[in-house]
């Protein structure tokens, strides 16, 4: 695969690294920086070889131009001649030496692509020094081999090698290891201790060491000093191919080139640094025959060495694993003990702690020594040397047979161990489980006596009592369930006895003490529970009483509060009708005081026998109801407060009566004097409205009817001045329905508003009209005919037109409306006249002020532009004296004070601006 480099040139044969650092090389090459250390760098690489032609460069973009230089350059490095060039100046003589030295480069194997002869003519430096590292590529770094390696790889690998031994140095790439200067002077003081003194460099003095490593370079290797010792320091990661290109210059011959200038660079250039380093291989490689002898012979001795290492551990291990058998074998066979559990316990801890502790450790040392002596063998068959064989008693076999006699007698101790415990584990068993049982009988009994005993029972409620009861047949289950647990701490006391235990007689005291308890335990529940059974049947009784006072105490109680509720209840009514209603419910209620008495007393009663047994028995707390809250005190209180509240509620509901008879007659007053206003409003806007749509007369005729109507309404206001003062009162005595009549206050407001607003509206479009008749000259026939147009098509009798409904009017007046674009743009002009506001509907002032200027001849803005003019003089503009002198004071000001300043051509100071004000006065524009 070929890879492109940044400047678009091909490197044919060092894949791997182009594709590692396409990403940060593309970015690299826009850093003018980088741009001018390669440049430099480069520059120093070709004076190396065009010296020896006697010639160099000072400007790789200037000087490589005309082709002749590259040319020369090539034969020097490649050793070869190249066609002829052109001594012509003209260009296409340059573009042809450049494409010879291309062409040549091409014949070594590499593709150059986005790299033409006119970028070299024309001096572009990118695409220069991408040539320049592509030749460097080819003829400095690509011969560089190691162990079959790609270019660059083998020269790392190369410095890798020979920086080793140093401390301080880790080469890892060709940028970022070489900035404190310790791998330059370490490749120099490899093959040339005698010039580096290596051991007074320190790493925290790099300007010190790249300066002492180019000198010494530059001086005894002749190898020019390409890179610039501040530049590596401060630049966060120098560039690669300058240290390559540096590098190189080392692995081939010790070559001079000039010094690179990396001064204030934000990164120094890689090349550069590759190039120096390069010339380091190439001068240090004749050293690798030497080197390779004798790591040959190191090589043999390290082997020779390792397999004696590896004997003499396994002669140790042998002697320190047999002796530990040796030892630990009688600790194994022992079987004496004390004859205790704890003592057993004991000697079964230390076979635990040997087996954890003190055996893992040998177990490890055996495989090893396993592990060392086949791998030992191996070594000494692949190398050729005869087979190992350990001193007597310290063969595999012999370890392999004394280690299966340690895991015999580990088993054999085990299961003596194991068979001893069993033994002695059993006895202390039965004696634990005497000990735990008799623990576990005597917590269990600890306080049940005085629980038997106690009279508890005798302050309880009855469902304490029942709970106190099933708590002590619980207990007498509880009790026959032990029965089995005391059986078996005798059997087991009696088994120790069989067994000859050694404190027996602690045993059968504990085992007896325990048998005469259970006796007393048993006559106590049965007293117990004759005495639980004859409080319950007294405790029961009382509990029924409480039940059903509760269940009848509750509804009563709550009869007692909603009955108090309803007659102290607010009520709000608005008719005799619904008053009454509430007289005769109260009525009926009444009737029921009655009954409610006589379960008043049932109620009470029965309290008053459960206060009888409670006294005959000294029941404490008997009195306490569980199942309700409420008293006997509680109702009696309630039902005095019903008896007294009844005569308050009567007198209520009288007065309440006789404020609806009242009110009732107050509708009737209001509902008489509205259904006679109400008529008549209706019937006084018909007949305006009737007279404002022109279908009766002149317009004089309908103007002094309309007056005649506006007397007649003024004449007409103490009718509703009276009907306000009757309103007044309804509102006064909260009445807000009235079924007698559908007229509101607020809807004769409204009416007589609209009547006033509907006369005064009339007669000003009357006025209107009639001065619009006078002043334009139009007819009472084409007033009428205007009229019965807009009240066609005004179906809804509203005084306006919708604009689809103006549109058929103007057409039934013979206007020629088309139905096209243009005809929309026509009617959408007239719209904006008739509706300049944009209501949405025409009124019929407007309507008649437009039919009236389309039917008659009126001023336009141009006649008054005219007029004007003819005062001017002809002049575009006028003067405040012409104005003064022309029109009348009032008049002559009015225009002085509203014409704007002329800003035309020829103007004088004053002049005033009579066409923009002319066309101000009809709302036209200048246009």
């Amino acid at each position: 695969m070929i890879q492109t480099d940044g400047y678009g040139s091909i490197d044919p044969f060092v894949d791997g690294y182009m594709e590692q650092e396409e990403e940060w090389e593309r970015e690299g090459l826009l850093d003018p920086a980088w741009e001018k250390q390669q440049k430099k760098t480069f520059t120093a690489w070709c004076n190396s070889h065009l010296r020896k032609a006697g010639t160099g460069i000072e400007n790789i973009e200037e000087d490589f131009r005309n082709g002749l230089k590259l040319m020369l350059l090539l034969e020097v490095i490649s050793g070869e001649t190249l066609p002829k060039p052109d001594r012509g100046k003209m260009r296409f003589h340059k573009i042809a030496n450049v494409n010879k030295a291309l062409d040549f480069i091409a014949s070594k194997g590499v593709k150059l692509v986005s790299i033409g002869a006119e970028e070299i003519v024309d001096g572009n430096l990118k695409m220069t020094l991408g040539m320049i590292w592509t030749i460097i590529l080819r003829f400095a770094i690509q011969d560089i081999s190691v162990e079959e390696m790609t270019a660059k790889e083998g020269l790392l690998l190369w410095c890798q090698r020979k920086t080793a031994p140093y401390k301080n140095v880790n080469v890892q790439n060709f940028h970022l290891s070489f900035k404190d200067g310790l791998a330059f002077c370490a490749l120099i003081h490899r093959h040339r201790p005698d010039l580096i003194d290596y051991s007074r460099l320190s790493k925290d003095n790099p300007l010190e060491n790249l300066n002492y490593a180019f000198d010494v370079a530059e001086k005894y290797l002749d190898i020019p000093r390409m890179l610039d010792p501040d530049d590596l320091i401060n630049t966060p990661k120098p560039d690669e191919r300058a240290i390559m290109t540096y590098v190189s210059c080392y692995y081939h011959a010790f070559q001079g080139a000039q010094q690179v200038d990396l001064i204030n660079t934000a990164m120094p250039d890689e090349r550069a640094v590759m190039t120096y380093v390069s010339s380091y291989y190439h001068c240090f490689s004749g050293a690798q025959k030497a080197e390779t002898a004798a790591n040959r012979i190191c090589k043999v001795l390290k082997v020779n060495q390792e397999n004696e290492r590896l004997m003499e551990e396994y002669e140790r291990l042998a002697s320190d694993l047999l002796e530990w058998i040796r030892r630990t074998m009688p600790w194994l066979n022992s079987r004496q003990t004390d004859n205790s559990l704890a003592g057993v316990q004991k000697k079964l801890e230390e076979y635990r702690t040997y087996r954890r502790k003190h055996k893992p450790p040998r177990v490890e040392q055996k495989a090893k020594l396993e592990t060392n002596f086949n791998t030992l063998q191996t070594k000494l068959r692949l190398s050729n040397r005869p087979a190992y064989m350990p001193t007597e008693g310290k063969m595999v076999s012999d370890i392999a047979n004394a280690w299966k006699g340690l895991e015999g007698a580990e088993k054999a101790f085990e299961e003596w161990l194991l068979s001893e415990m069993m033994r002695l584990e059993r006895l202390e068993h039965l004696a634990e489980k005497f000990r735990r049982k008799a623990d576990a009988h005597e917590e269990w009994t600890r306080g049940k006596e005085e629980m038997l005993q106690s009279q508890d029972f005798r302050n309880c409620r009855l469902n304490e009592l029942k709970a106190l009861k099933k708590k002590h047949e619980a207990f007498e289950s509880d009790l026959a369930a032990h029965q089995d647990r005391v059986e078996q701490i005798a059997a087991i006391a009696q088994e120790l006895n069989t067994l000859d235990y050694h404190d027996s007689v602690t045993v059968n005291g504990r085992c007896q003490r325990i048998c005469d308890q259970w006796d007393r335990l048993g006559a106590l529940t049965q007293r117990r529970r004759q005495a639980l059974d004859d409080a319950e049947r007294i405790m029961e009784k009382i509990d029924i009483l409480h039940l059903e006072f509760a269940k009848r105490a509750a509804p009563f109680n709550n009869w007692l509060d909603g009955t108090r509720e309803d007659l102290v209840d607010i009520f709000i009514v608005h008719t005799v009708e619904e008053i009454q209603g509430l007289i005769d419910a109260h009525s009926h209620f009444k009737a029921t005081l009655g009954e409610a008495d006589k379960e008043y007393q049932s109620i009470v009663g029965l309290v008053r026998e459960v206060e009888s047994i409670v006294k005959q028995h000294q029941i404490p707390g008997g009195l306490e109801n569980p199942y309700t809250t409420l008293t006997a005190h509680d109702l009696t209180r309630k039902w005095g407060d019903v008896r007294q509240l009844v005569p308050q509620r009567d007198a209520t509901l009288q007065a309440e009566l006789r404020k609806q008879q009242n009110n009732e007659m107050l509708r009737r007053q209001f509902a008489e004097k509205a259904n006679a206003v109400g008529p008549w409003i209706e019937r006084q806007l018909d007949a305006v409205t009737a007279i404002g749509m022109g279908l009766h007369g002149t317009l004089e005729d309908q103007l002094h009817r309309l007056k005649e109507y506006e007397q007649g309404v003024y004449a007409y206001k103490p009718h509703i001045e009276e009907l306000e003062k009757i309103h007044q009162a309804v509102q006064e005595s909260m009445i807000f329905e009235n079924r007698y009549t559908q007229y509101t206050m607020e809807t004769l407001r409204v009416g007589w508003e609209q009547l006033l607003t509907s006369i005064n509206r009339n007669i000003n479009e009357v006025e209107n009209q009639i001065l619009t008749r006078d002043s334009k000259g139009i007819t009472q026939e084409q007033l009428n005919e205007f009229r019965s147009s807009f009240n066609h098509f005004d179906k809804n009798r509203t005084g306006r037109l919708a604009p689809d409904e103006f549109k058929s009017c103007l057409v039934s007046l013979g206007y020629s409306i088309g139905k096209d674009r243009q005809g929309d743009i026509d009617f959408q002009r007239i719209l904006a006249v008739v509706d300049p506001n944009s209501t949405g509907y025409v009124h019929f002032d407007a309507f008649l002020d437009f039919m009236t200027r389309e039917s008659t001849d009126t001023d336009t803005a141009e006649q008054v532009i005219d007029s004007f003019r003819i005062l001017a003089a002809d002049k575009p503009y006028i003067l405040p004296d012409e104005l003064r002198r022309e029109l009348p004071p009032d008049q002559a000001e009015y225009c002085i004070q509203r014409m704007p300043p002329y800003k035309g051509p020829g103007g004088v100071p004053g002049a005033l601006d009579y066409m923009s004000f002319s066309t101000a006065l009809y709302g036209e524009s200048d246009l």
